[in-house]
């Protein structure tokens, strides 16, 4: 870890290329699917694999550490930093804070991933890049706080690792080595490589494609087919309107389903003050969803017909 007189933290930029080819090197383990036996009950371990991670990029890199859309336990908040170290995308700390940066300057020049700078430079190029393996612990002092998120921030690479043994052992202890390996490569790296490209998409593809509702003052789109696949994240321009809720399908039929299961572990005191839009940002959304739709009045929270103008 890299302290200065600028309070950076990070990683050290010394082992950055080996870093880099360490996470192609794995990244291409995905290949390994075209060498082992094919099966639904495999298919049906990366699904599991997948979903369980992006959970924990979104409800916890992102919803949680990134914008303190919730509150929750020492414990719990650990679990969820676990989880999503599990998908390979470096540290809570890391992540957060270049997620902060990404709001504060969306779509301009200082923006870390935005695809006006060209669309695999937002995709993954960016997050390829030693220029960005530190940063400023002042924008993310909030959990730098805590010691043992400090420590899976520096030792990002411990949960997937731990993630992986446990996978290649269950299929062991099941079939023997080779379902082991089988179970290794489509729990692992199958799933790893869609985690990361789903994550990425909202970058790069939900910036360019998609519906704008709000005037968010960046290219943020709402794209229902990624908020599927990400468990909610696809409704970005509701996101980077009003970045605080927990919630990113603002209305009834904008499933979020990571929403669903925070709402879930809240009945369980896991995760308690979901915070959700204020009434201005929900009635704003009725108004624009009507004039883009040719309409002239829309029913707001109340059951009033208001026009829209």
């Amino acid at each position: 870890m890299a302290n200065s007189s600028t309070h950076l933290m990070g990683y050290n930029n010394k082992y950055a290329n080996i870093s880099l080819v360490l996470f192609v090197l794995i990244y291409s383990t995905v290949l390994f699917v075209f060498f082992v036996p094919f099966s639904w009950e495999l298919v049906g371990i990366a699904v599991f694999s997948y979903f369980l991670r992006i959970f924990g990029i979104t409800a916890g890199y992102h919803r949680y550490f990134s914008h303190r859309a919730f509150k929750t336990s020492r414990i719990m908040q650990f679990i969820l930093g676990w989880v999503g170290a599990m998908a390979m995308q470096k540290g809570p700390l890391w992540w957060g804070a270049h997620h902060r940066d990404h709001h504060r300057y969306s779509d301009t020049d200082k923006d870390l991933h935005s695809p006006r700078k060209g669309f695999w430079h937002s995709h993954i190029l960016w997050f390829l890049k030693s220029d960005h393996n530190q940063f400023e612990i002042e924008k993310i002092k909030d959990y730098a706080k805590y010691p043992e998120i400090v420590w899976l921030d520096r030792y990002h690479w411990v949960p997937p690792t731990v993630y992986g043994i446990q996978l290649y052992l269950i299929g062991f202890l099941i079939a023997g080595p080779s379902y082991g390996f089988a179970v290794l490569v489509y729990g692992f790296a199958v799933s790893t490589f869609f985690v990361g490209n789903g994550t990425w998409a909202i970058n790069s593809v939900t910036h360019m494609f998609g519906t704008k509702r709000f005037d968010a003052g960046d290219d943020s789109r709402n794209h229902w087919f990624w908020a599927f696949v990400t468990m909610g994240e696809g409704w970005h321009n509701n996101h980077h309107y009003y970045r605080h809720s927990a919630n990113m399908g603002f209305y009834w039929y904008e499933y979020d389903i990571s929403y669903y299961i925070l709402k879930l572990f809240s009945w369980f005191g896991l995760v308690w003050g979901l915070k959700k839009p204020p009434v201005y940002v929900i009635e704003e959304g009725l108004k624009r969803d009507a004039l883009r739709k040719g309409k002239q009045k829309y029913k707001n929270l109340s059951g009033e017909w208001i026009l829209a103008k």
